[in-house]
């Protein structure tokens, strides 16, 4: 059975993440009883850094240092940091009209994964939620179903003046309920009785909240966070060549079974009767060129360059570049503002609002629509004359950075708990789906036009080994008020148990709802369904000391 299992922990002793009693440095980058040398450095020798102290998650690549593009990289860094305003600057563009976040680091604190909140505010440093709201289908409470055409997909809540906000976050409502429980029929506590327990978030908005004409209905929420962004270059680096030998021993290991590989592959992504890509699996990146989708929870994108941070800095903070001169909004919203009288009042009283035209209502009206709704043609070519508020060059140095994010070093791999924790970790069946080991392709990247046409470089990581801990497939667990969609990609675990030193949380799974890796892995056997159930039943099986060393050996790769 194919398993998934994800890292986590609610500890909040800084001390107890480094566990071994002694000095682990005569022991790094050495062979250490069931670690290899090599394990010691997750993103390989180009990428990953010695540094296993706060701002780790920071540190830049050797690969950056090798190609000279340090100065880009924290350039990159500064990009990343910036709080935007709805004023252009020489060096910064300008926010909105209507926007998720005014910085990329509000939602990656420490550049990790976001932090669990108790009520939505865009304005709270760390609150990585992202707002999924959707057309429900096989009932109310489903999982699946479309993303609304009246807000984006990535729904804004916050809006530069005149302007109202998309989605009014007063409208919104977040609760924590516990799981009394489980629908797989487990106990809430282990055999030797050490109890255990589960919440979950209860999403919703009320339609008048949404500042939108015509306003949605037919609604279902859930929430998503923001992952940590060290080591996705990496991942990038994986040739399409392993990834279809991954997704074809998948499928192999389950016809061997006599299991529908249907049931078991998002069949969006493989077709099982051809033993093949599906449709759904390609890309089409900006210039046409098709790839493989590799990255975000539902795997929706297939390159780092335009997809995951590339798509953040335009549609958070809605900052158009020379390749994206179009703002990320809907024509509802548009409609909406063209149609509200105090939104018209506003800018009649600035005639220098580019919303001006004549004057008048309906010329500020017209004015509204024609520069918001981005399924115009007089949208298309009218903003698209208009100067970009990224550089390209800007645009690089952020990439760079991104791209240049290094992987902590491995740490207490000598500490025998460890050792009997990755031991136990594979021999119930964890590493089927979080894969340990990998190795980089040639690393040809793509480029988008802003980098490929002013024959500008990033940091490139051919042939590493690397030890990320997934098998960038997609995989469902059924949890209560789950994942839109149901399939997740499986995350990569490397670096999580460093999460509370860089970040001050240390919330795992997509929408935070883990507060330790306990909580993490049970969630895999909420149902039976899971993809990952009978490794989690092996896990809650395990005597405490043996549950003990998998947590140990978790925080420690």
């Amino acid at each position: 059975m194919v398993s998934a299992l994800v890292a986590c922990s609610d500890n909040n002793d800084i001390a107890s993440i480094s566990t071994s009693g002694e000095d682990d440095y005569q022991y790094v980058g050495k062979d250490v009883a069931n670690f290899s040398a090599e394990e010691w450095y997750p993103g390989g020798k180009l990428g990953t850094t010695e540094n296993t102290a706060a701002s780790c998650y920071e540190d830049e690549t050797e690969a950056v240092v090798n190609a000279n593009l340090s100065n880009a990289f924290k350039r990159g860094e500064m990009l990343f940091e910036h709080d935007f305003t709805g004023t252009s600057t020489a060096s910064f563009g300008g926010l909105g009209p209507a926007y998720v976040r005014t910085s990329c680091i509000d939602c990656h604190p420490g550049y990790g994964h976001g932090k669990r909140v108790t009520s939505y505010n865009a304005d709270q440093r760390g609150n990585g939620y992202l707002l999924v709201i959707y057309h429900p289908v096989d009932g109310a409470n489903s999982d699946d179903g479309p993303y609304i055409a009246e807000v984006t997909g990535m729904p804004q809540t916050r809006a530069v003046e005149p302007f109202l906000p998309p989605v009014d976050e007063r409208g919104i409502h977040l609760s924590w309920l516990p799981v009394t429980e489980m629908e797989s029929g487990l106990p809430m506590q282990f055999p030797d009785g050490e109890a255990y327990s589960l919440i979950y978030p209860e999403l919703s908005i009320d339609i008048d909240a949404f500042n939108t004409s015509p306003k949605p209905s037919n609604l279902a929420f859930r929430l998503e966070s923001t992952i940590g962004l060290y080591g996705t270059g990496l991942l990038d680096a994986i040739s399409e060549e392993d990834l279809k030998a991954q997704y074809q021993a998948t499928a192999d290991y389950f016809k061997s079974k006599g299991i529908d590989v249907k049931e078991k592959l998002n069949p969006n992504f493989w077709d099982a009767e051809k033993n093949d890509w599906a449709p759904g699996a390609w890309y089409t990146l900006a210039d046409g060129t098709k790839k493989i989708k590799r990255f975000t929870y539902a795997m929706t994108r297939a390159s780092l360059q335009d997809g995951a941070g590339a798509n953040a800095m335009w549609n958070i903070p809605n900052v158009s570049r020379s390749d994206r001169r179009f703002l990320y909004t809907t024509k509802a919203w548009a409609q909406a503002m063209s149609e509200n009288p105090e939104v018209i009042a506003k800018i009649k009283q600035d005639p220098t609002s580019p919303y001006y035209n004549d004057g008048t209502d309906e010329g500020i009206a017209n004015a509204v629509r024609t520069l918001l709704d981005p399924t115009t043609d007089q949208f298309n070519n009218e903003y698209h004359n208009f100067t970009p508020e990224m550089t390209d060059n800007n645009f690089w140095q952020y990439m760079v950075w991104h791209r240049g994010l290094a992987v902590p070093r491995a740490r207490d791999l000598n500490d025998k708990q460890v050792q009997r924790g990755k031991q136990v970790f594979m021999e119930i069946g964890c590493a089927s789906c979080h894969r340990p080991k990998w190795t980089t392709g040639p690393d040809n990247y793509w480029a988008p036009a802003p980098i490929a046409s002013n024959n500008l470089s990033l940091p490139t990581y051919p042939n590493q080994t690397i030890y990320p801990y997934t098998d960038m497939l997609q995989h469902r667990l059924f949890m209560k008020n789950g994942i839109h969609g149901s399939w997740c990609r499986t995350t990569p675990l490397w670096g999580r148990g460093l999460s509370l030193i860089n970040t001050g949380a240390e919330d795992r799974l997509h929408d935070c709802r883990a507060r330790n890796e306990i909580e993490a892995i049970m969630w895999h056997a909420y149902s039976k369904k899971s993809d990952a159930y009978e490794s989690t039943l092996k896990f809650y099986n395990l005597p405490k000391s043996d549950r003990d060393a998998v947590v140990k050996f978790l925080r420690s790769i």
